[in-house]
């Protein structure tokens, strides 16, 4: 099939790498003209066929929200969007009406797989009706990994798509905050003297094996007390959503908020909330408190 791709980051232009070694016609374009295929997105939808079928992978909120704007104000009746991104799903109700005043079809479709993906393929998890998720299946079926799994069509309503991501995304956090921790009671503790081959150990045969799992020895492998990093964590904001989506619906998730909230310490060189029960266990038992060091001293 023949279809534009918006944005040509790093997910971006390998899925449109992968698309093409599968013999599909793609036209790109990114803001980038260094690895941008035409000069505008007009111009990109001027060079395909009706029924044009446009991908956009470019960042969630505003960016993607214009990008679609735009889209909708060059495509027609039967032609097609796909927000591959990682868009809240609530933005995809707004997305789907405003494209389909214009007779415009919309597929919001999760998108899991990261650099890895041009190679192992990514895992979709695609909502909107069947007729427009068929529009875009040769390019689903080249996406995607070989064999059985890897995609699904999560539901007919806009957002199910992104919404199955979402909760893919928050169960994401909770693993490698479970794995992040049992790496650090294990090299903390003067007791195993090769933390590294024990997590090796682990991706075969064990009940905990995964993928996020290989990720980690890899990077202990290359740096074993990981020395070169700092402990700040960034989220994306799914787990946000995720977890606004578990209150909203009264759905308890412990653990998941947990790993969240434990991303927000990471960005605390010295937490304030802390101090509060420093002095709080101060006054009521008399016990001790750690104060900043004085200019050239060690703290007491």
């Amino acid at each position: 099939m023949q279809l534009g791709l918006v944005g040509l980051g790093k997910m971006g232009g390998n899925m449109r790498t992968r698309l093409r070694d599968a013999g599909h016609t793609v036209v790109g374009y990114d803001r980038n003209p260094e690895v941008s295929d035409v000069a505008d997105l007009a111009e990109m939808v001027g060079r395909l066929p009706s029924p044009k079928v446009v991908w956009v992978m470019v960042p969630a909120g505003e960016p993607t929200r214009q990008t679609i704007t735009a889209l909708g104000e060059l495509l027609g009746h039967g032609d097609l969007v796909v927000d591959g991104g990682n868009s809240k799903y609530t933005d995809d109700a707004v997305n789907a009406e405003m494209l389909g005043a214009r007779g415009v079809g919309f597929v919001d479709c999760g998108v899991s797989g990261g650099v890895w993906g041009l190679q192992n393929g990514y895992a979709l998890m695609c909502g909107g009706s069947e007729e427009d998720v068929a529009k875009v299946r040769p390019a689903l079926d080249a996406l995607r990994p070989e064999g059985e799994s890897g995609f699904v069509h999560a539901g007919r309503k806009p957002g199910a798509g992104h919404f199955a991501k979402m909760v893919h995304n928050g169960i994401e956090y909770a693993m490698m905050q479970a794995y992040a921790e049992g790496w650090e009671l294990l090299d903390k503790v003067d007791l195993v003297e090769n933390v590294t081959e024990v997590f090796d150990a682990w991706r075969v045969g064990t009940v905990i094996r995964s993928w996020l799992l290989d990720l980690l020895v890899e990077a202990l492998e290359d740096d074993a007390h990981l020395d070169q990093l700092t402990g700040y964590a960034d989220d994306s904001g799914e787990g946000r959503w995720t977890v606004e989506a578990a209150i909203e619906n009264a759905v308890p998730m412990n653990v998941i908020a947990a790993s969240l909230f434990a991303r927000f310490t990471s960005r605390q060189d010295d937490s304030p909330a802390m101090k509060a029960v420093a002095a709080m266990r101060n006054q009521f038992g008399g016990h001790a408190v750690h104060t900043p060091p004085p200019a050239g001293g060690d703290a007491s």
